[in-house]
């Protein structure tokens, strides 16, 4: 019987001796408490408590935790929009205890200032402020928290407005302004693109004409001068000049049969083509040179008369 009750007690000893110790893991607090007040904080490592007198009460971690508040509230130019609020907040390691008793959830109080806040400072702004100052949104929130949570023992490391989300209307609308702006951009891109292509053209085929013209006017120059050429030719053997022109016509003549003679596909006939046109189109052309010389001689000698007369007349007004 004695044997009996030394084994009990030897296991009774050891199980009260397990129960009393315990080990907290690391970025973690332990509550202790005896009789049902605070006794002490442990912190990551092995420790030991009286069985059946004291007792873990709660643990909290260190470790930095996130929390999402969504919030739906109006702007200045009436549009109803949900944020996403993430608050990023840490127990104070020497304010465990405030942490532990003085508030029983963080969450929802977190919560309540982040509505408070976001209420308070969206409705002063349009929308499209809302998404250039959303840095000044976020700041508001830490700054109000901060100020609340630090005495719970909290401290609010980072607050980020991850999301804006308009009335589904005024997304689309939102989505259709954006694309005629940028439509709007295109087309002036494009119209731009199209001048220059055509001031470009314009250019191009004025430097062409200069170019045609400049080359046909070279090509009438050498031709003048092969004429010229060729009527001193033609009377240094003792033909003259008229001889020599008509000369040259009937050869330029026959020259441009054989050259359309030789293109067996031209549809191109020369009028009149008899052998007595070269001569014909010569005598024509010395009599309009003749004809035009003899207009313009006729001329000078009118002005040279209407000269002399206005000469008298100014000079017998001078003498009166």
């Amino acid at each position: 019987m004695g044997s009996i009750l030394f084994y009990f007690l030897i296991f009774l000893g050891v199980i009260i001796l397990f129960t009393g110790i315990f080990t907290v893991k690391q970025q973690t607090a332990i509550i202790i408490e005896r009789f049902g007040k605070y006794l002490s904080t442990r912190n990551s490592g092995l420790h030991f408590k009286i069985p059946l007198i004291d007792r873990i009460a709660g643990k909290i971690t260190l470790k930095i935790q996130q929390l999402d508040v969504i919030v739906e509230t109006k702007t200045k130019d009436d549009v109803f929009v949900r944020l996403k609020i993430s608050v990023q907040f840490q127990v104070i390691k020497n304010k465990v205890y405030d942490a532990f008793y003085r508030l029983e959830n963080p969450h929802d109080q977190i919560t309540s200032y982040v509505f408070d806040v976001v209420r308070a400072e969206v409705p002063k702004m349009k929308l499209d402020d809302v998404f250039e100052r959303k840095d000044d949104i976020a700041i508001a929130v830490k700054s109000e928290l901060n100020e609340a949570m630090l005495n719970y023992g909290y401290d609010i490391i980072k607050t980020l407005v991850t999301d804006i989300d308009p009335d589904l209307q005024v997304k689309e609308a939102m989505n259709r302004i954006n694309a005629a702006e940028r439509e709007k951009i295109a087309a002036e891109y494009e119209a731009e693109a199209e001048r220059i292509k055509i001031v470009a053209k314009a250019r191009a085929e004025a430097e062409s004409k200069r170019l045609q013209g400049q080359g046909i006017a070279d090509q009438r120059r050498e031709i003048a001068r092969g004429l010229e050429e060729s009527v001193d030719v033609l009377n240094n053997v003792g033909i003259n000049s008229q001889e020599a022109s008509a000369l040259i016509v009937v050869t330029q003549h026959y020259d441009t049969l054989q050259s359309i003679g030789e293109e067996t596909n031209s549809n191109l006939i020369l009028l009149p083509n008899s052998p007595q046109a070269g001569s014909d189109m010569l005598n024509n052309m010395i009599a309009s040179f003749t004809a035009s010389n003899q207009i313009g001689e006729e001329i000078k000698k009118q002005n040279a008369k209407k000269g002399i007369i206005n000469k008298k007349k100014n000079g017998d007004s001078s003498n009166e």
